[in-house]
């Protein structure tokens, strides 16, 4: 595997600030800058963001998980489609000592690109937002589905969803396929249709053999300066996947999640309007949080990763 394990966290890192690289941008979890040109440096903090609001609290060693197990993916996934990943170390970037020991285990080097302006999701499971709509409508995101399902239960294909890619501080919003065609094209949205669902296909083989089921997920992707399709941001981790327990998972109830999905179960035991600011997280469920992206990362990447 090309990408280090997770070091050990010395501190959490809420946010960068680095002298000699140009910043060029700052999203929910992670911090973009300039390399040069044609690369960038995309920093994951240990922010965690909840109904599209990044909250105050960081989450320890969430940032060098998400590197890690995006990294895993990233390799694994390559016979797929490419990945804007290049080889680029940081021993060769101009950063302070303390600075590289900051980012180390929680950085990627990356390839600048263009991105498409939809996130890619796909849905195996009816739970979240999808479960709201069947309920409702007995559809997800428009499409039709047989009555009758259950909370939790495995759709009877896996869809694609796709959504809006939301600034800080907004909301994303499901979007129709035909709302992807006006966007990008009929050709471009079909191979990214295409593309997620076998990304998903053969993510959740993998995951199944190590007793996860990966209930729902989102992918991004960019253009090269030929146009070519490119994996990008980050892939399959817990800020962009439901994971469940395998043994855990029944129909009609909700399963034990190693993702966020902890923090938005909290969240809704308060009075909060889902608007920024965020509540600060009490201490012991930033602990088992921390826990569940340890745990996530160890059954789908191995022992190792966190060694």
């Amino acid at each position: 595997m090309r990408f280090a394990r997770v070091p050990t966290a010395v501190f959490p890192v809420f946010r960068t600030d680095l002298a000699h690289l140009p910043r060029i941008a700052e999203g929910k979890v992670r911090d973009l800058y300039e390399i040069d040109s044609q690369h960038m440096l995309m920093v994951a903090t240990d922010r965690l963001s909840a109904f599209d609001v990044v909250l105050p609290t960081p989450i320890p060693e969430k940032g060098q998980i998400l590197t890690a197990v995006s990294g895993f993916w990233f390799d694994r996934l390559e016979p797929v489609v490419p990945n804007h990943c290049c080889p680029l170390k940081l021993e060769d970037l101009p950063l302070e000592p303390e600075e590289r020991t900051m980012l180390a285990g929680r950085s990627l080097r990356v390839r600048k690109l263009e991105p498409l302006p939809v996130e890619a999701v796909v849905r195996g499971y009816l739970i979240g937002s999808g479960w709201k709509d069947y309920q409702r409508e007995g559809r997800v995101c428009g499409i039709d589905l047989p009555p009758g399902l259950a909370l939790a239960e495995r759709l009877p294909e896996p869809l694609f969803t796709p959504a809006t890619k939301a600034q800080r501080g907004e909301h994303d919003e499901n979007i129709s396929f035909e709302r992807v065609i006006d966007l990008v094209g009929r050709e471009r949205a079909e191979e990214v249709r295409d593309v997620s669902l076998r990304l998903y296909a053969e993510a959740s083989a993998h995951a199944r053999e190590c007793g996860v089921i990966i209930a729902d997920t989102k992918f991004e992707f960019g253009l090269d300066e030929a146009g070519m399709l490119v994996l990008i941001d980050e892939v399959l981790t817990p800020d962009s996947s439901r994971f469940w327990d395998a043994e855990d998972w029944r129909a009609g109830e909700n399963p034990y999640s190693f993702d966020k999905q902890f923090v938005r179960d909290w969240l809704e035991t308060l009075e909060w309007d889902k608007r920024p600011p965020g509540p600060e997280i009490p201490i012991e469920i930033v602990a088992r949080t921390t826990e569940r992206y340890r745990q996530i990362g160890r059954r789908l990447c191995g022992e190792s990763i966190l060694d």
